[in-house]
């Protein structure tokens, strides 16, 4: 049996605003249905993904800027960062984490999520070895997402 990850509903405070930011980004914009005053839905494909974000009034009661973690894998990261960049977003520096492939923390406005001892480290990881750099980015909101750096995927991907 497959199972797909197809769809993550992303909490926002303002839909034309979210909306406004993720075309920016470059992302796709899918579907915009507004059904009522009380009910939109606002639905994005990140370029190249299968999975899918959607947004907009009466989808979730999770506060706005809850989602964070939120993973794009890329194959270059300085690239990926400067298209970014390049199309108004605010972008991280490119970094590696300490100890490890897999970088938890976030920084979302006043909040870091970070694990206990988990530590950037600035640029690219030294070997470029795959799924160990990182930039960050986050929606108006403060929906956090994490660009990873993947050259060569793990057996099984």
């Amino acid at each position: 049996m497959d199972l797909k990850l197809e769809l993550i509903v992303l909490p926002v405070s303002d839909v034309d605003r979210a909306k406004a930011f993720y075309e920016k980004a470059g992302f796709r914009l899918d579907l915009d249905v507004d059904a009522s005053e009380d009910w939109r839905a606002v639905h994005f494909t990140p370029p190249g993904s299968e999975c899918s974000i959607i947004f907009g009034t009466g989808l979730t009661a999770a506060a706005p800027g809850s989602t964070q973690g939120l993973y794009l894998v890329v194959s270059d990261i300085e690239e990926a960062r400067a298209e970014l960049t390049g199309r108004g977003i605010e972008v991280s520096e490119v970094f590696h984490d300490a100890h490890g492939v897999l970088y938890h923390g976030h920084d979302a406005g006043d909040v870091t999520h970070q694990l206990p001892g988990q530590k950037r480290l600035a640029g690219p990881h030294p070997d470029r070895a795959t799924y160990c750099s990182y930039a960050t980015f986050s929606d108006p909101d403060g929906n956090g997402w994490v660009l990873q750096e993947i050259t060569q995927r793990f057996p099984g991907r």
